[in-house]
């Protein structure tokens, strides 16, 4: 490892500590940018093309496949050649696919597009966490960690009800011009960084790669990535099924879908903050097993009472959706303070496991049938249950420095 840089001495010339946390935000919220801004158009879009909602919903699940499969090539390679570099190539790509879906005429044409914008995005999403153990340690990492949580969630927010009222006013394709402007944004930002890498890895392309099985390799780490990965199982499958459940199931219009949806995503917003006020009181460890439990009681109260009406539905995943926000923070602190070097593998592997998981989601809720409230409360049960049982076991025997 070249130690020429030393962590200390890395500061932001250009865009300052504030403007690094909001960057390291926006590029962390590609995600839900790229998936919930477009939401309330997707009944529309399957009309237009003509085709299914299972087809109109591969724009969905492709994206995040490969979305996943992206961040394991770009996290190993800004390990090798540093966050930046791969940052703008990753933004450059996602930029012209953002304008190549806009432009489709076809179905197929879209969904090759969403590829490429998946790919280019997950750039942005592998160095985005990287850089935050890069730049900060101990209890500052863990602050950050959970304001640019709360950042990146309140896109699932303003994203959704921006796309509705933005409907009236211009197609389906106008969304994805948005998508591209952000795109730009990002590499405005991105041009302004300062590399953050503290130390690179030497060796070959082919031997960065590698390290990502070096780094699964720790038990510690593998223990926790399976446990919080499964979290996004719940949180992907109600993003993908929230459209229909609000307005073919409720008969909610795109505008009235957009507001529930930004009740659910108040909760995503205020999870982190509300870990940070308790772990000023309460042990991580407990905090942790305490929001796996609430959230098999809201699928709970999802599966008796969901099916009543949009706002029951809305209040009922409501705890789910806040302590499964509030463990995102100390997961995410906990897996990077397991691997002292490789950070770049460990953040591809952190976000790609999250997103397999969560694509898994987003098709166990479609298996339910018609009734995907049942499937969705059944799915946060669930996964409340084998995260506690996991948790409990982790700290049975040891395996994680808490």
């Amino acid at each position: 490892m070249d130690k020429s840089q030393d962590r200390e001495k890395i500061s932001q010339k250009y865009l300052g500590d504030r403007g690094l946390v909001v960057l390291i935000a926006l590029l962390s919220a590609f995600v839900p940018l790229s998936t919930d801004l477009y939401l309330p158009a997707l009944p529309g879009m399957g009309d237009y093309f003509g085709v299914s909602a299972g087809l109109t919903n591969l724009t969905l699940i492709l994206f995040f496949l490969f979305f996943s499969l992206g961040l394991l090539f770009w996290g190993p390679l800004s390990d090798k050649y540093g966050r930046r570099p791969v940052l703008l190539a990753g933004l450059a790509l996602y930029i012209a696919a953002s304008i190549g879906c806009a432009a489709s005429l076809a179905i197929w044409h879209l969904i090759a597009f969403r590829i490429l914008q998946a790919v280019g995005g997950s750039a942005a999403a592998a160095v985005a966490t990287a850089m935050v153990k890069d730049v900060y340690d101990g209890r500052k990492r863990e602050s950050v960690l959970a304001i640019v949580q709360s950042m990146v969630v309140i896109s699932p927010a303003v994203a959704p009800v921006l796309g509705a009222f933005m409907l009236p006013y211009t197609s389906w394709r106008g969304l994805f011009v948005v998508l591209a402007l952000i795109g730009v944004v990002s590499m405005v930002g991105g041009l302004l960084l300062q590399e953050t890498i503290p130390s690179r890895y030497a060796g070959t392309m082919k031997q960065s790669v590698r390290r990502l099985g070096t780094v699964l390799k720790n038990p510690g780490f593998a223990s926790l990535l399976i446990v919080f990965s499964l979290v996004s199982t719940a949180s992907l499958a109600f993003v993908s099924a929230s459209s229909y459940i609000y307005q073919e199931g409720f008969g909610l219009s795109e505008q009235g879908y957009s507001f529930y949806f930004a009740l659910n995503a108040i909760a995503l917003i205020a999870g982190p903050f509300l870990y940070l006020w308790l772990s000023r009181h309460i042990s991580r460890r407990t905090i942790v097993a305490s929001g796996f439990a609430v959230m098999v009681a809201g699928g709970v109260l999802v599966c008796l009472f969901g099916s009543l009406g949009p706002l029951v539905f809305a209040l009922a995943l409501f705890p789910a959706s806040l302590m499964g926000s509030s463990v995102r923070s100390p997961g995410a602190f906990l897996m990077l303070d397991q691997q002292e070097e490789d950070t770049g593998s460990a953040s591809a592997l952190i976000n790609c496991s999250g997103l397999v998981f969560g694509s898994a989601g987003m098709v166990l809720v479609f298996l339910a049938g018609e009734n995907l409230v049942l499937g969705l409360g059944a799915i946060n049960v669930a996964v409340g249950v084998v995260c506690l049982a996991g948790w409990m076991l982790i700290g049975r025997r040891g395996l994680v420095r808490f």
